[in-house]
């Protein structure tokens, strides 16, 4: 991924829109590497490691809005970015995961604090 991605502010989501969005149908995609998936992750959401994200975005439905999210925001907006350059309707959740947690979000995996 080109460092343009990252030169820009993607369009974005607080985690409490992101869990409203995500109840009316909106697909959250984990964009982490596969380390932290294993630690904890949003119940239902869909899992392509940034690097990844170029070579596998044709796995992504192109008929809903995708909130991108990682751990702090940095790499998830960056794919947020991507996504709308291939076509895609997408969103970035600002703060990740640590503010999904707070705002009540739910997550599975071996460790289900933010670490």
């Amino acid at each position: 991924m080109g460092i343009r991605h990252y030169l820009r502010h993607a369009p974005a989501v607080t985690a409490t829109e992101a869990l409203e969005l995500h109840r009316q149908g909106a697909v959250i995609l984990d964009v982490r590497r596969d380390f932290e998936w294993r630690r904890n992750h949003i119940p239902g959401s869909i899992h392509i490691p940034l690097e990844q994200l170029p070579s596998r975005c044709d796995e992504l439905p192109d008929d809903a809005l995708i909130i991108t999210f990682c751990t702090g925001g940095l790499r998830s907006g960056g794919a947020a970015n991507m996504l709308i350059e291939f076509g895609f309707e997408a969103r970035n959740m600002t703060k990740g995961l640590i503010d999904w947690r707070a705002a009540g979000g739910p997550l599975e995996g071996t460790q289900n604090a933010v670490s």
